[in-house]
């Protein structure tokens, strides 16, 4: 019987690199300020490339993904209620919000601080 060698391995991949602090902020304003422009989207995908290479964006980006997700399931209801009139009401509450509260935490995480939303559902811990 024929010894056979052993297959060679898969080179692994490199570990992902730490985010320098310049790239930490710039990546944290973008998933507020994202919650602005696009809705749900920016905050998700900086979450799901930068979870792991830094715990600063994993945490700003999770709290603008929960704050998203809530003003999303405001958006619905207050689209669905314009029939009853109040709907124009909670849109516009929503959108300001969405605004004054984006803009805020963009200014205080470029600053290298944590921002929490007043009001927020921390779905995605």
């Amino acid at each position: 019987m024929t010894d056979y060698p052993p297959p060679p391995q898969a080179p692994q991949p490199p570990a992902a690199q730490p985010l320098s602090e310049s790239d930490e902020k710039l990546w944290s304003i973008i998933a507020h300020v994202g919650v602005i422009l696009f809705g749900i989207i920016p905050p998700l995908v900086v979450w799901l490339v930068f979870r792991d290479r830094s715990a600063f964006v994993n945490e700003e980006a999770k709290e603008a993904l929960n704050w998203s997700i809530l003003a999303t399931i405001g958006y619905v209801v207050g689209f669905i209620t314009t029939f009853l009139l109040i709907g124009f009401l909670i849109l516009a509450v929503v959108g300001i919000a969405v605004l004054v509260f984006g803009i805020m935490a963009a200014v205080k995480v470029s600053s290298g601080e944590h921002y929490r939303y007043p009001l927020n559902w921390r779905i995605v811990k």
